[in-house]
């Protein structure tokens, strides 16, 4: 009698085993690999939190992620995303960084989210989910046509990102007057704007016309003299907005020489990439009003001030890519009955996250983006 009880114990213990085992392997599994350690631990652990900020809105058991730390190293990269591969996933967020994709299409059964905005020569099974620059070109085409803008001229700095913004004007078919490749060295920049703007032939028109007045009977030429003598310069310009593709400091180097060279925000329109809300703009009254593509600001502060409620501490600005794209591969899943495939990006769909609208079409992600304008001491939305 003992042992017959011992063996249906047995097999009762053996059924639940397999229970839990068939659970267990009906997990749509994630992977997600980001640096947990080592000098990018920030990015990354902000990264993991977001995801997992994602999964709780998300509710559904069925869905699993396995984080793996990269310590944003190509070969470690590649370790623990055959590690996952070995786990049964196929669907990847991550890498941050465009320098450990290198070796990624060694799998090419796994898709690969990468959380960085190059789209150029990365490897067949990465799909670039960051704010390209073919999303924002697209923006800013938007604003060309909303403000009548019809002389745009495109500044862009001799620097590897170089590529990836004439692949997007190649692209968007975005209108321009003139494309500028400038130096990031101030001292050379200055000079490279000032033949941009004519600065000198300005100079020269304005020095020439006081000394006409000077010499005419014009009755009111002191008045006018007097009025010239407070400009810098005489005579138009010949575009009537500037896009200038930097960021930070090197952003703030351009417009002080075009200031510099009499071409103000008041004069034409300043307008640049995806600044990601950058409060020291505000503090920069001298480039203000200038435009620029973005995330929707609204959802992005929502989603800071709960990351804070939760963590107690502010989030990197990729967690909240990552806190979308988390969602974007759910909503594919879901729209593919949860089977798992290397289909479910080439499909054409939409997705209205946090950040925006995600286009999806041939294993491409581009972003249907907003506008904003910094002046004022705030960021006005435009569309």
């Amino acid at each position: 009698m003992k042992k017959f009880i011992k063996i249906i114990i047995f097999i009762f213990t053996g059924l639940i085993i397999n229970v839990f085992q068939s659970l267990a392997d009906d997990k749509i599994k994630i992977g997600l690999i980001v640096p947990l350690s080592g000098d990018y631990k920030e990015i990354g652990r902000s990264i993991l939190k977001a995801t997992q900020l994602a999964i709780n809105k998300i509710d559904d058991n069925r869905i699993l992620i396995i984080p793996k730390d990269t310590r944003s190293d190509p070969e470690i990269t590649l370790k623990v995303s055959k590690e996952l591969y070995e786990e049964g996933v196929r669907i990847i967020i991550g890498p941050v960084f465009n320098k450990n994709l290198v070796y990624l299409n060694q799998l090419e059964e796994i898709i690969f989210l990468s959380l960085s905005n190059t789209n150029i020569n990365n490897p067949k099974n990465v799909i670039s989910g960051g704010i390209n620059a073919i999303s924002q070109m697209n923006a800013i085409k938007k604003f060309q046509k909303f403000a009548k803008l019809e002389r745009s001229i495109l500044l862009v700095p001799n620097s590897e990102f170089k590529i990836e913004i004439e692949n997007a004007v190649m692209k968007t078919k975005i209108k321009l007057k003139d494309k500028f490749i400038y130096d990031s060295d101030p001292t050379i920049l200055t000079s490279q704007i000032e033949k941009l703007t004519r600065y000198a032939q300005r100079k020269r028109n304005l020095k020439d016309e006081i000394k006409r007045l000077k010499n005419s009977n014009d009755i009111n030429k002191e008045k006018k003299i007097s009025n010239l003598e407070k400009r810098d310069t005489l005579g138009g310009i010949n575009f009537d907005s500037v896009i200038i593709a930097d960021f930070d400091e090197s952003l703030k180097s351009v417009t002080t020489s075009l200031l510099y060279t009499d071409v103000s925000s008041n004069r034409i329109n300043y307008i640049t990439l995806n600044q990601w809300f950058d409060k020291s703009i505000l503090k920069e009254k001298n480039l203000q009003p200038i435009y620029f593509p973005s995330i929707n600001k609204k959802n992005y502060d929502e989603f800071v001030s709960e990351y804070y409620k939760i963590y107690n501490e502010y989030p990197n600005q990729i967690s909240f890519l990552s806190f979308d794209l988390t969602g974007l591969v759910y909503f594919l899943l879901y729209k593919n009955d949860f089977i798992m495939n290397n289909k479910i990006f080439y499909k054409k769909n939409k997705f209205k996250g946090k950040i925006g609208v995600f286009e999806i079409n041939k294993n491409k992600i581009s972003h249907i983006l907003n506008f904003y304008v910094a002046e004022d001491n705030d960021f006005k939305k435009i569309f």
